[in-house]
């Protein structure tokens, strides 16, 4: 099979008809043997009775409708565990992602051996002070931080070769940095293409201000959990140890010191009376708190279940 469409959605029963004419009228153009996975990432309007009836009348379309609202990343999970396409493209079901993009992501993917290509909307139609200013700082900040140069992160529209889709594990609200999940599996051929944008038609955005302080959040899990996420002992640890030691010979320093003094016959406060003793008391106290914590993750890393994410209510021609 040529390419599986995923399509996570929430609330856009008006937007999916147009949507799946869309996604259809490209892929017979172009001749393609294709599958699209509409998850419903539990949807209060009538989107899954939409999926359900379009995938009685077209064996190529497929739906998962999740018990509730789990979020984008679940949705996506969900949907890479089942893509059968060489080529996985993903895209919003709002009608700003544009399926006519589809030829080229799949043409870079085949010809040009890219493991993923993210889509980068160059011109936007959303609002300037409330998504594009936040989201060029957002992006910035998610380039110096990984160390994948893309300049859209948030862009929905993504093609993966499947071998990607399946190697990378996408949690919490992780979607932001697929690119960078990818990079840390070792899929280093990573591209951009500039792609339409277009003006939403139907409904409103299910994404406020919240997701680029959450975005921030996440990016920072991101790194610490590419760097340490397999080995907690090595930050902990290793802060903890450093502490402890500086905090002990301070300690042992006050104390060597009022032996001195008393010993030259000198005056010398108690060193209970030294503010320096419980500066140093706390930093060992804080580096043995901070090992623990590495020990503990340790612990946890090696022990954890792996407990499902979501919940899965129906699934349609799966």
């Amino acid at each position: 099979m040529n390419l599986t469409i995923l399509i996570p959605l929430l609330n856009e029963a008006e937007s999916l008809p147009e949507l799946y004419r869309w996604i259809t009228k490209v892929m017979q153009q172009n001749n393609y043997s294709y599958e699209v996975v509409f998850i419903d990432d539990g949807s209060t309007d009538e989107s899954w009775g939409i999926i359900d009836n379009l995938s009685k009348n077209d064996t190529n379309v497929k739906g998962i409708r999740f018990q509730k609202n789990f979020g984008k990343s679940q949705a996506l999970h969900a949907g890479f565990a089942i893509a059968n396409g060489d080529v996985v493209i993903t895209m919003d079901a709002d009608l700003q992602d544009s399926p006519d993009e589809i030829p080229d992501l799949y043409n870079m993917i085949v010809n040009q051996k890219f493991d993923l290509v993210s889509g980068w909307k160059k011109k936007r139609y959303d609002s300037i002070v409330s998504k594009n200013l936040p989201s060029k700082l957002f992006n910035w900040a998610a380039r110096k931080t990984s160390g994948v140069q893309l300049n859209d992160f948030n862009c929905g529209l993504k093609a993966y070769s499947n071998k990607v889709v399946k190697n990378i594990d996408v949690y919490g609200e992780m979607h932001r940095y697929i690119p960078v999940l990818a990079k840390n599996a070792g899929f280093n051929k990573i591209g951009e293409k500039v792609v339409q944008h277009q003006a939403r038609k139907y409904g409103v955005s299910k994404f406020g201000m919240s997701r680029f302080v959450n975005g921030f959040l996440d990016l920072i899990t991101i790194w610490f959990l590419s760097k340490f996420g397999k080995r907690p002992m090595h930050l902990f640890g290793a802060l903890g140890v450093i502490m402890f030691i500086v905090g002990f010979c301070s300690a042992a320093f006050i104390g060597v010191y009022k032996l001195y003094k008393l010993s030259m016959h000198e005056p010398a406060i108690l060193v209970a009376n030294n503010p320096w003793f419980y500066i140093s008391l706390t930093a060992m106290i804080l580096g043995t708190q901070l090992f623990l914590a590495g020990f503990l993750g340790e612990i946890i890393l090696r022990t954890k279940n792996n407990e499902p994410r979501y919940k899965i209510a129906t699934k349609s021609n799966l």
